[in-house]
């Protein structure tokens, strides 16, 4: 019995000094692992948004729009003009519900004043060259400019009365 103890306590032993010891130390350099959640910087939540998503109601845009006062009433006959303006030349690139080639205007006008819409619509290089968010939504859709349709300023009042239905 005596000799089965002093074999088990040697055997502990053994298995303790094995597990423990020398601790490799990590090489500094290249390495494939990922870094932790605290090791990553923490970005603004506008700097995580994409462009499409946030929120500048107080932006006009850059263009012939300079205020617009929307009724509380939609104007049924002036959706009907939208809608057909919008089917004819908008359809190639922008769907109401989903991101396409260009933004989904769903909601749109939570996210930008409604003289920035018609100026996007209306003055669409202009846009692009100098409005910050114009930049940004261009950087977000790969650089896809929006096309200048000539719409009059009408026809994008129409548009703009329709993306109010969306």
């Amino acid at each position: 019995m005596k000799t089965t103890f002093l074999f088990f306590t040697s055997l502990l032993m053994a298995l303790l000094i094995s597990c423990g010891g020398t601790e490799k130390k990590k090489e500094k350099g290249f390495s494939y692992e990922k870094k932790t959640a605290t090791e990553t910087k923490a970005k603004s939540t506008s700097e995580k948004l994409p462009a499409s998503q946030k929120v500048d109601l107080s932006n006009k845009g850059i263009g012939p729009i300079t205020s617009i006062n929307l009724p509380a009433t939609i104007d049924e006959d002036l959706v009907a003009q939208g809608a057909d303006v919008y089917k004819k030349m908008c359809t190639a690139c922008h769907r109401p519900n989903k991101k396409f080639i260009g933004p989904a205007p769903t909601e749109i006008l939570k996210r930008r004043s409604p003289e920035w819409v018609m100026n996007m619509i209306l003055n669409p290089e202009e846009m692009t060259q100098k409005d910050p968010l114009a930049k940004e939504l261009l950087i977000e859709f790969n650089g896809s400019p929006m096309a200048n349709q000539n719409l009059s300023k009408d026809e994008a009042r129409a548009v703009l009365e329709y993306f109010r239905t969306l």
